[in-house]
């Protein structure tokens, strides 16, 4: 059995916090033969899923139909301008949802039987459209408004799109703040108010900045599906990307457009994605490096 000097003296041997001895280099070897197995198998998987829908009997019929090249860069620049207007849609919207979805958040945290009405309206709220699916909002809304004949109601399309968007991702998101204010310790409220802080004061100065800090990553991830949404006004008939996609799919009898306007949505919304998981990452390490502190 080797003495402490002799493990000390030995170069390819290290202790673990158990005692036990591991041989150096033995645990990155293991890593990058863990690395190399899993990008084998996925080039491998990969290669086969190729293979086996070019080998389809159907596979020239669905390239022609779904893969023209000359299909895809006609199309493409006007499937382009009109993903503006998604993107439109979704910077007005976005904004909107942040304030109204915080509003609706803090009147359902308000304590006391005096704000029971308004914390109930603000659970109907939610619960509401929450339920409904998006594209009937959109719908009722689009259609129903301008149907009223009322001169000082909108009848654009794009307009109504927006407000029913905010009105469903609002009750979303609402949730999202609440569960960020419930999350801060109810010491932090009552030390405020031992500072000679008021109710409001407390929950501007203390509790919302530590809710919203805490739910950055959720509310991205809201904006994501939110973006993705944008398409479902076109069935308004305004012509955004999916629209005008549907347009030129019907000219031509080819489906290569719905290709470039996924590539569109596909292009925005990844990197939000890993934003996020940069985001969840960077909080998880510093609230383990507080943890070990």
């Amino acid at each position: 059995m080797a003495s402490e000097g002799d493990r000390r003296a030995d170069p390819e041997v290290e202790l673990t916090p158990r005692g036990s001895k591991i041989l150096g280099g033995w645990g990155a070897s293991d890593g990058r033969r863990g690395v190399l197995i899993a990008l084998a198998s996925t080039f491998v998987f990969f290669t086969v899923v190729v293979l086996v829908i070019t080998n389809a009997p159907g596979w020239p019929e669905v390239k022609a139909t779904f893969f023209d090249w000359g299909e895809f860069k006609s199309t493409f620049p006007g499937i382009l301008h009109a993903f503006k207007l998604n993107v439109k849609i979704f910077l007005i919207a976005e904004v909107i949802i942040l304030i109204v979805a915080l509003g609706v958040a803090v009147i359902r945290s308000l304590p006391g039987p005096v704000f029971f009405p308004l914390r109930a309206l603000a659970i109907v709220y939610a619960d509401f459209f929450r339920g409904v699916p998006t594209v009937l909002v959109i719908v009722m809304l689009g259609f129903g408004a301008p149907a009223l004949g009322l001169s000082w109601v909108p009848t654009s399309y794009t307009f109504w799109g927006v407000v029913a968007l905010t009105l469903v991702y609002s009750a979303y998101v609402s949730e999202v703040y609440r569960a960020g204010i419930e999350s801060v310790h109810p010491s932090q409220e009552a030390a405020a108010r031992s500072l000679g802080l008021t109710r409001m004061q407390t929950l501007r100065f203390v509790i919302l900045p530590q809710a919203v800090r805490r739910v950055i990553p959720p509310l991205l991830n809201d904006f994501i599906g939110l973006q993705k949404d944008t398409a479902l006004v076109g069935v308004l008939g305004a012509v955004e990307a999916f629209n005008q996609a549907n347009i030129d799919a019907d000219a031509s009898f080819n489906y290569t457009c719905y290709l470039a306007a996924a590539l569109l949505f596909v292009a925005i919304t990844i990197p939000q994605a890993r934003f996020v998981d940069w985001l969840v990452n960077r909080d998880r390490k510093r609230r383990q490096a507080q943890g070990v502190r």
